[in-house]
Parts: structure tokens; C-alpha cells; sequence
């Protein structure tokens, strides 16, 4: 099973570079062989946020993609929990100075590898840390 990092979900439903290929992507997955977790719903979240300030996104668009997402969250994905153990282990990963890793990040790849899971990403220096720590992972 995979992990899917919010840079993929974000590309495959908002107006990006990547899009196309991140939606092509996803598309080819089974229905429930992706992960994420309520982090990854935060931070996409988040992200629509930013991009509807920012100008990028109009909020008919803001308001289609949160519909679509949760279509996906309901139907596709797996959502994998964090507790203690997964903060815990974040921290870990991100005492590994070296690795840059923000906490956010940490948090994604704690939860990916206590669950068995790899991660995919389109995030270089998350996919870079996650092998130096031992996690699977797929630039996507």
C-alpha cells in the first residue's frame, strides 16, 4: 500500500503542472490500495486555502475540488490514523537534522512507515528523507 502525500492531491485537483499526469496517476490505482491520513486532509485543506488567498484558485473551483477530494477520502482511500507513537517517531525523523525535514513532512512519513505503508510524493526533499530513513517511497 502507498501513501499518498498531499503534493499529489493537490496537483490532481487543482490547476498545476503535474495535473494531468497526477490525475492519469490516480486513476490507474485500485480503489482502496492508496492510504492517506487526516493530516493529508489538513494540509489539502490548507493548501486550497492558500491558493484561493493567493489568486490561484477561484472559489467555485475551491468548492469543486474539496467536493471531488471528499469523494476520494469517502470511496479510494484508506485513512491511516496518528497518535502518540506516530508524533513520537515524527520527532524522531525529524531530529535527523540532515534530512531538512518539517514537521508536517516527518508527520507524513511516521505515518506512512507505522502503517507498512511507502509514500508517494512529488516533494524531492520529502522522497530524498524518506530513503535515508528507511521508508519506501515513489516520486510520483
Amino acid at each position: 500500500m502507498y501513501y499518498a502525500d498531499t503534493s499529489v492531491l493537490v496537483a490532481a485537483l487543482t490547476n498545476e503542472a503535474r495535473t494531468a499526469a497526477m490525475q492519469r496517476w490516480l486513476a490507474a490505482q485500485a480503489a482502496g490500495s492508496m492510504a492517506i491520513s487526516d493530516w493529508v486532509i489538513t494540509e489539502f485543506s490548507a493548501a486550497l486555502a492558500m491558493k484561493l488567498r493567493q489568486g490561484a484558485l477561484a472559489p467555485p473551483h475551491r468548492a469543486e475540488a474539496l467536493r471531488v477530494f471528499a469523494g476520494l477520502v469517502d470511496e479510494s482511500f484508506h485513512v491511516l490514523g496518528a497518535g502518540g507513537v506516530e508524533f513520537r517517531v515524527a520527532a524522531r525523523f525529524a531530529d535527523q537534522h540532515k534530512t531538512g525535514l518539517r514537521a508536517g513532512d516527518a508527520l507524513h512519513l511516521a505515518i506512512a512507515s507505522g502503517h507498512g505503508a511507502g509514500i508517494v510524493t512529488l516533494d524531492r526533499k520529502l522522497a530524498a528523507a524518506a530513503c535515508a530513513l528507511g521508508v519506501s517511497c515513489r516520486l510520483a
